[in-house]
C-alpha cells in the first residue's frame, strides 16, 4: 500500500498543483494549512501517517516547532521549503528531517523523495549489528555507541552516517553512495555534508581526529570504517 500522507502546506495554489499527483499515485492525502491543523491531525490520527510533506513558512509559525513531535510519531518528515539556507537544511537533518526540498520543485522529484523517505520507516531486512572496533563498540539494535565503556551521544545523523559505514566495515563506501544513504538521492553532490559530519565522528570517536584510526578517507573515493587499532593513510 502506498503510504498516507500529511501535507502541511499553507500556499493553495501549491497544495492544489500536489494533491492531484500524489492521490493519483495511489496516496490518502490529508492536508493541514496551520501548526493546530498540524498537530491534532497527527494526536487524533496516530500510526495513520507514514510520511509528512511539511512546510516551514506558516501562518501560525515556523513549521519546525513540529518537527520534534512529528518524528515522536515515528513518521518520515519532508521539509518543502523555499528557504535555502545551507544552515537551515543541515539543522533540519541534523535534528531527524528525512529530506529537505527546496520549492520550486518538479513533482516527479517529489514523488521520489517521497518513496525513499517511506522506505526508510520499512523494518530494515538486515539484522541488528554489534561490531566491536579497539576501543569502540558500535550496536545498531539499541542504537547506541560506546568508547571506552561510556557511551557516546550522536545525532540521529551522525550515527545514521556511522551504520552505514559499519555495514560495510573495512571496505570503502563511496561518497556518492554515503550521501544518498543518509541524506538522500537529491543531496548527492554534497561533498561537503561529508566532510562536516565525519569531522564531527572523528572528534567524538577518535583519540586523534587528525590521524583518524577508525574513519578513513579514500582521497577522490569516499571514505571507509576501519575495524583495525593501527593507523591508516587518509584524512
Amino acid at each position: 500500500m502506498k503510504p498516507t500522507i500529511l501535507l502541511i502546506e499553507d500556499d493553495s495554489r501549491l497544495r492544489s498543483a500536489l494533491l492531484q499527483p500524489l492521490q493519483l499515485e495511489g496516496h490518502d492525502v490529508v492536508v493541514a494549512t496551520r501548526i493546530k491543523e498540524a498537530q491534532a491531525q497527527i494526536r487524533n490520527g496516530k500510526d495513520r501517517f507514514q510520511v509528512v510533506l511539511l512546510d516551514l513558512n506558516l501562518p501560525d509559525g515556523n513549521g519546525e516547532q513540529l518537527l520534534d513531535e512529528l518524528l515522536r510519531a515515528n513518521v518520515s518528515v519532508v521539509v518543502i521549503s523555499a528557504e535555502h539556507n545551507e544552515d537551515t537544511r543541515i539543522r533540519l537533518l541534523d535534528r531527524g528531517a528525512e529530506d529537505y526540498l527546496v520549492k520550486p520543485f518538479s513533482v516527479p522529484e517529489l514523488m521520489a523523495r517521497i518513496r525513499v523517505a517511506a522506505r526508510r520507516r520499512q523494518p530494515v531486512s538486515r539484522g541488528p549489528l554489534v561490531l566491536e572496533a579497539g576501543e569502540l563498540v558500535i550496536d545498531t539494535g539499541t542504537h547506541t555507541v560506546t568508547r571506552k565503556g561510556e557511551r557516546v551521544r550522536l545525532t540521529p545523523t551522525e550515527f545514521k552516517l556511522l551504520e552505514v559505514l559499519a555495514r560495510s566495515a573495512d571496505k570503502v563506501v563511496p561518497r556518492r553512495q554515503l550521501l544518498s544513504a543518509v541524506w538522500g538521492p537529491g543531496n548527492s553532490e554534497q561533498t561537503h555534508y561529508l566532510r562536516l559530519y565525519i569531522a564531527q565522528l572523528r572528534a567524538k570517536l577518535e583519540d586523534r581526529p587528525a590521524d583518524p584510526v577508525y574513519l578513513i578517507n579514500e582521497p577522490g573515493v569516499g571514505y571507509k570504517f576501519c575495524t583495525g587499532t593501527a593507523p591508516a593513510d587518509g584524512a
